[in-house]
């Protein structure tokens, strides 16, 4: 009974249009701000390092560079608070979670692009 409701609950939090992205892409975060009785959004940019959890509870974790200071912060996927996520670039990769990037430092957190192919169709 009680994981009935909770379910019933989690389907009323959980957002229809999540936008599709990956470990490793490069994303721009835009955030609800409250500042007072003003609303603004800002931009937190960076690399998707890791995905954790499903549903409701599903979050994601970016990192980004700051005056050569490493910064991380973990978005809830399904917040209210995130008004989207912009995928800049994609990323290969071949792990579930980046922590390695966090003891890399310049050219050495560069992740290679993934290229997306597109069919051609064929002339005739």
């Amino acid at each position: 009974m009680s994981q009935q409701l909770m379910s019933l609950v989690e389907k009323a939090s959980i957002k229809e249009e999540v936008s599709q992205f990956e470990i490793g892409d490069t994303v721009d975060v835009h955030c609800r701000i409250l500042e007072g009785e003003k609303e603004r959004i800002q931009i937190f940019n960076g690399v998707v390092i890791a995905r954790a959890s499903s549903g409701t509870r599903a979050t994601f974790t970016v990192r980004r560079i700051v005056q050569g200071e490493g910064v991380e912060r973990k978005f809830p996927l399904h917040s209210p608070r995130i008004a989207k996520v912009e995928v800049k670039r994609s990323g290969v990769t071949r792990r579930a979670k980046l922590y390695y990037l966090r003891d890399r430092t310049g050219k050495a957190v560069r992740l290679k692009e993934r290229r997306v192919e597109t069919k051609k169709k064929p002339k005739q």
